[in-house]
Order: C-alpha cells, then structure tokens, then sequence
C-alpha cells in the first residue's frame, strides 16, 4: 500500500513537472518572439561605430559579444541568423545544454565564458569555450594551463581585474595584478591577450576603464573586455576592444514567470 503511494506521489510529481517545463518553454518561445534581435544588434553595432569615430578608432576594432546567458537557445539562433556571432555566457552547465545543437547550425560561433570558472568545471570549460574572460586567481590560472596542454588546445585568456577591490566580486586586485600577469605569461605560458573589468555599480565607468587600460599598456595587451549595455560607448571610447552586451540586445535578463 505505501510502495503504491509512493508511485503515484512520484507519477503525479513527474508530470507536474513535465507540465510545468512545457509552460516555460512555451512562454519562453513566446517571449523570443516579441523581441527583435536583428534591430537591436544593428542600433548596438551603430553606437558603437559612432563611439569609435569620435575617439578616432576603427569600428572593427571593437567585438562585439552578445551576452546569451539565461537566454532560450531559439531567441539565440535569431541573433545567430542575423550575423552575430560572438557570445557570451556565464555558467559552463548551461552552455552545455544550449550551444553544442546551436554550434552544429552555426559552426562559426565564437563563445566566451565570462563568469566565475570553479576548478571542477576546467575539463569542460576548455573543450566548448573559445576565450575565457575569468582568469582570476593562481590556482585556476595553473589549473588552465594543465588542462589546456592536456587537451592540447590553446583558448584565449582575459585577466579578470577587481578594479573597484569589492570583495563580494571576483577579479585580481589592481596591485596584485603585475606579478599575476608576469607568473601567467612567463612561469605557466598561459594565452593571456587581455584584461576585463566589470565596474562597481554605481560609479563611474571611466575610472576603472582608464584604470584596466593602464595595466593592459604597462604589459603590451592589446586586449580589452570591458562595458555592458549601460556603459559600453564610455568602454569604447576607453579603447575596449570586446564589449559585453545583453539586454540592449536581447531585452530584460530574467523572463517572469508563466502565468499559472
């Protein structure tokens, strides 16, 4: 009698999810459906050309990566469809789940993991990203070049710089951030190409931009990845060379939830 109750608690849950997956899917799709991806990549792709221009740049010096995380992967194929091809996630798990089908229709796609890489996750992070932004400390930065030399490939590394030394965010901290570089480049021959920021909300840009900048040129990177959505003109201007970008693209982060 209780094995048979535990069957039909277990059925009864098992389709409630099922149900409930399904509405998220659908309203997602539904979701996807209203915003219009190839008019907001092209107004990005605008100010970013107008901002490069006044800081007497070249547009095509500037990549832009399309911030993808969280997003259904059929509002992604949309972006895909329409020429973008630079992309940005945060988590390895959900791009696992997302971009191995996407890569088979895109094959050109380029994914950047731009958030916090855990040791346990190196394997894989190695195999399905192109460029990782987070290189943050020694042990993952050893750990890398492990796995790198053991998969015997070679992704381009950013330096994730702690430039507002918040101490709930990851990142080096400015002043630890030469001896970090020289021990990546020299010591572990890590690719290293760059640096990238994320500024603490609430201040102003600028500041930490033309702060990364200056570390970049002390140690002849060329590599810049910074500026989202609300402040990658000011990034540009600052001579990034990647700027984040997703809701100005892709709308609001966070779907609600389906009506019940």
């Amino acid at each position: 009698m209780i094995r048979h109750r535990i069957v039909t608690v277990s059925v009864a849950v098992s389709v409630a999810v099922s149900v409930a997956v399904g509405r998220r899917l659908l309203y997602g799709s539904r979701m996807a459906e209203s915003v219009d991806i190839t008019a907001n990549l092209a107004a990005v792709r605008v100010e970013i050309a107008e901002s490069a221009r006044k800081a007497d740049r070249d547009p095509a010096d500037v990549t832009l990566v399309a911030v993808s995380k969280t997003k259904p992967a059929a509002l992604i194929a949309r972006a895909l469809a329409a020429g973008q091809r630079e992309y940005g996630e945060n988590r390895v798990q959900e791009a696992e789940e997302k971009w191995p089908a996407l890569r088979e229709q895109f094959p050109q796609a380029e994914l950047h993991l731009i958030g916090p890489l855990q040791t346990n996750k190196i394997r894989k992070a190695v195999a399905l990203f192109d460029v990782i932004e987070t290189v943050d400390r020694p042990k993952l930065a050893k750990a890398l070049a492990r796995e790198m030399e053991k998969q015997g490939v070679r992704r381009d590394c950013f330096i994730q710089v702690n430039t507002g030394a918040e101490p709930q965010k990851a990142g080096i901290l400015p002043e630890d951030c030469d001896a970090f570089l020289r021990d990546c480049i020299e010591t572990l021959n890590l690719p290293v190409v760059g640096l990238m920021c994320i500024p603490p909300v609430g201040e102003e840009p600028s500041l930490h931009f033309g702060l990364l900048r200056e570390i970049a040129r002390r140690h002849g990177l060329a590599g810049l990845s910074m500026g989202m959505s609300a402040d990658y003109p000011i990034a540009v201007a600052f001579g990034a060379t990647h700027v984040r970008v997703g809701s100005a693209i892709f709308g609001a982060r966070d779907y609600p939830s389906p009506p019940a």
